[in-house]
């Protein structure tokens, strides 16, 4: 009996097994499941595709098979391990050298430092929640600069990645923006989060509730959906533009849809941050941002007017009054008594503030850092964005949108808009998935100006050799 025929009986008995034992709906999800891990294992690029589009539209979907795990970062630890299986087997094409990715590098030198805030909040903070699983989790996703590295070895495998991130980005506006049309509430879109088999839903339903003005969607949090929508929208208006075809709707209707989103979600933050990296496109005279401006306020002012809810809610959004601009005021305001408290952050035990002390949390993506992993943690992560701005930033001079640099712009807008929105939130620094899509994001930017850029690149140093002569001296 040959090695296909064992393993075919194999999988024969396990379905078999697994229809016994489940319901008839877990086990074909079960089947489903595991033929899924059977291709990725096989196809590891795959794996990428499928976490970009599963990580879009239901990020927070979860999964227990022994610790519970959200389906997205599951399918993101599946494919490392597809990836060191062929790394194993020789399959896969070599990297290059480290020294020769300075982003990478840098990146690599924050997650290494990153076991000394661990050891620190293991000690310091008493919680029921394991640190332990959350440092891994955390360096799982920032781990996706290394597997583009090593998967996305050329342009056409790039623009994949980036077709499966918007498509289930445009499944789940469609879908986020068809609930709250239809219900006129946030929370109308919890029975579907629980469909996806949502954690903590009881939780996740009364802050829906809370925020019922607001559009809900899979990403939960108003605000968060208005971060990813910073980090995509340059992306998807840049590709749609230069594309034909299907391409070219899937492009325009994610940066249409999720301009309305982010009225609709109301989220200052990448409102800002979105209109300064347009303004900063313009300027630089990359083609359509001026019209795009104005076409943008043309809509905002058409959705405002036939929304009334949304005008309310933009009456006060700026003000000083605002309830969450209070609160953002006292964070920052006991800040210096959090650092005071925990002069070497608090690890990964717990997200701020510290169960049981007074202290508030704080709405800053860079103080955040601070926060969890102290000072010198910040000080690495501002390294790695400089490392990485080396490497991505423009010429000086008007930029040109075309195919051939279409994913390196959208996505350096999409990074620096997602870096000004760390100004007025912190996602972007330990909130899971949504990490693993923007250090995925930049793992795209830094192969793309690699590319494009090949002027920057680190030479690599030779050592001159000199044949010795026979005498014992060298030539």
């Amino acid at each position: 009996m040959n090695l296909a025929s064992l393993v075919a009986i194999l999988f024969g008995l396990l379905f078999g097994g697994l229809a016994l034992a489940l319901s008839p709906a877990k086990a074909f999800l079960a089947v489903v499941g595991l033929a899924a891990a059977v291709t990725i294992l096989r196809f590891p690029f795959w794996g990428l595709l499928l976490f970009a589009l599963v990580a879009t539209f239901m990020p927070y979907s979860t999964i227990n098979l022994g610790i519970r795990s959200t389906v997205s970062e599951a399918i993101l630890a599946l494919t490392w391990g597809a990836v060191m299986w062929h790394s194993f087997l020789a399959r896969l094409p070599d990297t290059p050298i480290l020294s020769r990715r300075p982003t990478d590098q840098m990146l690599l030198w924050l997650m290494l430092f990153s076991v000394f805030p661990f050891i620190v909040g293991q000690v310091s903070i008493h919680a029921e929640s394991s640190g332990v699983a959350n440092w891994l989790r955390w360096l799982l996703n920032l781990s996706g600069v290394f597997l583009t590295a090593k998967l996305l070895v050329d342009q056409k495998r790039r623009e994949a990645l980036v077709m499966a991130l918007l498509t289930g980005t445009l499944a789940m506006l469609v879908m986020s923006i068809a609930v709250f049309v239809r219900t006129r509430s946030g929370a109308g879109i919890a029975p579907i989060l629980a469909l996806l088999n949502y954690g903590n839903f009881d939780t996740l339903k009364f802050g829906l509730e809370a925020m019922s003005s607001r559009m809900g969607s899979p990403w939960m949090h108003p605000n968060a959906i208005g971060g990813i929508m910073a980090l995509l929208l340059p992306l998807a208006f840049c590709f749609g533009m230069t594309e034909r075809g299907w391409k070219r709707a899937l492009g325009l209707g994610v940066a249409c849809l999720g301009a309305a989103a982010l009225l609709l979600a109301s989220s200052r933050g990448a409102m800002v941050s979105l209109a300064l990296v347009l303004i900063w496109m313009a300027t630089r005279r990359v083609p359509y941002t001026g019209r795009l401006l104005m076409v943008g306020a043309v809509l905002t002012v058409a959705l405002v007017m036939a929304y009334p809810p949304l005008q309310d809610r933009l009456a006060t959004i700026f003000s000083s009054s605002n309830a969450s601009t209070e609160v953002r005021v006292d964070e920052y305001r006991m800040f210096p008594q959090a650092v005071a408290a925990y002069p070497f952050g608090i690890g990964f035990k717990v997200d701020p503030p510290v169960p049981g002390t007074h202290l508030l949390g704080i709405s800053n993506l860079w103080l955040n850092f601070i926060y969890k992993t102290g000072i010198v943690g910040m000080l690495l992560f501002v390294a790695v964005t400089v490392r990485w701005w080396r490497e991505a930033r423009p010429h000086a001079g008007p930029i040109r949108l075309t195919k051939d640099n279409a994913l390196w712009l959208g996505s350096t807008g999409g990074i620096l808009s997602a870096l000004v929105s760390g100004l007025f939130d912190h996602y972007f620094s330990f909130a899971v998935v949504m990490v693993a899509l923007f250090w995925l994001m930049v793992g795209i930017n830094v192969l793309e100006a690699r590319r494009l850029f090949p002027a920057r690149l680190p030479q690599v140093k030779t050592v001159a050799y000199r044949k010795p002569l026979l005498d014992g001296t060298r030539s």
